[in-house]
């Protein structure tokens, strides 16, 4: 076997050619054989992506979206035998792809369901303690409490968190006025990964708690932005998802 084979191999698998040192029993049979291979995996590599983007297979059909998936195979194959780590460049092709110019949303949704994949494989964290919680409610201007790991905020000129919800299997998806929304995605305490819609107010909230700061000056921040936030509301949202640990 060449020293190069598996190179050629993964090479032909792309280009569709039979590779060097590829033999059958029926040597004539090899490329018809390998064919059968190749597009074998390609099937399998477009489940892969499909498994990962629900959504927008839902949103394009399953036919267009195996096209899709044989086209971003050829741009980017996976590099890993891992799987879930093949397809972060997905919603980057999904923008810069011609065809798909007139539906902009689509590589934001996408976006949206690569985060809801970290967030499920991110690492476990507590909630925090009651009596970390008495500590912020006795200090309120120095407490500090840490954002889980799964959290996630994407601030998309889109409507990314409606489309996404009403694309949820057994929802019959209504009509949508395009918007910009800001999608939470984190791993609740349940093992769940929802996507919720924060208001700006809430997102600077948040943000700020994921920099290091104390809840006074989250509540501050957010009120730039929506001199209304209720930063108790925001709390206990926050809360009830599993979005905070002890800093």
């Amino acid at each position: 076997m060449p020293p190069d084979f598996a190179a050629a191999f993964r090479s032909g698998l792309a280009s569709g050619g039979l590779p060097a040192g590829i033999t059958a029993v029926a040597p004539a049979e090899a490329a018809q054989r390998f064919a059968v291979y190749r597009n074998n995996v390609a099937h399998g590599l477009a489940r892969a992506l499909a498994a990962r983007y629900p959504v927008i297979e839902r949103l394009v059909g399953t036919s267009y979206f195996a096209a899709l998936a044989a086209a971003y195979l050829q741009k980017d194959p996976p590099r890993s035998p891992v799987l879930i780590r093949w397809g972060a460049g997905f919603p980057r092709f999904l923008r810069h792809f011609p065809p798909l110019a007139a539906l902009p949303y689509l590589a934001d949704v996408a976006r949206v369901e690569w985060m809801r994949g970290l967030a499920h494989h991110a690492a476990e964290a507590p909630p925090p303690t009651a009596a970390a919680l008495a500590r912020v409610a006795a200090a309120a201007g120095a407490a500090r409490l840490a954002l889980h790991p799964s959290v996630q905020v994407l601030r998309s000129p889109h409507a990314v968190v409606t489309i996404w919800q009403a694309n949820q299997p057994g929802g019959a998806a209504p009509e949508i006025a395009d918007r910009p929304e800001i999608a939470l995605v984190l791993r609740d305490p349940a093992g769940a990964v929802p996507v919720l819609a924060l208001s700006g107010g809430d997102a600077d909230f948040l943000a700020t708690l994921g920099r290091g700061e104390s809840l006074m000056t989250a509540a501050m921040t957010a009120r730039l932005t929506e001199p209304e936030h209720d930063p108790g509301a925001a709390l206990r949202l926050l809360l009830r998802h599993g979005a905070l640990t002890e800093g």
